[in-house]
C-alpha cells in the first residue's frame, strides 16, 4: 500500500468536495445539469452538495486515517464512492458525452485509489 498516494488523492479529495460545496456549477456544467443560461437546473445544487460533502468526508478519512488499517478502509469506500457514481451516472445523465465523461472521471479517482491501494511503498529501508 503506498500512503502517500493514498493520503495525496485525499487531500485532493475533500478540497474538490468542499470547493464543489461552495460552487456547485463546477460540476453542474460538466454534467449537462445547467439551464441555456449555464445556471444550474432547479435543485440540482441541492442534490449536488450531499454527492460532494460525501467526498471531502472520504478524502479528510484518507488523509486523516491515523494507521495502515484506517487508511485502507477509507480507500476502499472511496473506490466505492467511486465506482457507484459511476454507475449512477453512466444512465441518469442527460447526455451521451456527459455520461462518458462522468463514468470516465469517477473511475479515473477511483483507479488512483485502487493504485495507492495495490502499489508498494518504496522499497528503502529506514
Amino acid at each position: 500500500m503506498n500512503q502517500n498516494l493514498l493520503r495525496l488523492v485525499g487531500a485532493a479529495t475533500a478540497a474538490y468536495g468542499v470547493a464543489v460545496t461552495l460552487r456547485p456549477g463546477w460540476l453542474a456544467r460538466p454534467s449537462g445539469l445547467t439551464g441555456p443560461d449555464g445556471a444550474s437546473l432547479p435543485g440540482v445544487d441541492t442534490c449536488i452538495r450531499p454527492l460532494v460533502l460525501r467526498d471531502a468526508a472520504c478524502g479528510l478519512a484518507m488523509l486523516l486515517a491515523p494507521d495502515r488499517s484506517s487508511l485502507r478502509t477509507a480507500a476502499l469506500v472511496r473506490v466505492a464512492s467511486d465506482l457507484g457514481d459511476a454507475a449512477l451516472l453512466a444512465t441518469a445523465l442527460p447526455a451521451r458525452r456527459h455520461r462518458v465523461m462522468a463514468v470516465v472521471v469517477s473511475v479515473g479517482w477511483g483507479a488512483l485509489s485502487v493504485a495507492g491501494l495495490v502499489w508498494p511503498e518504496g522499497t528503502a529501508k529506514p
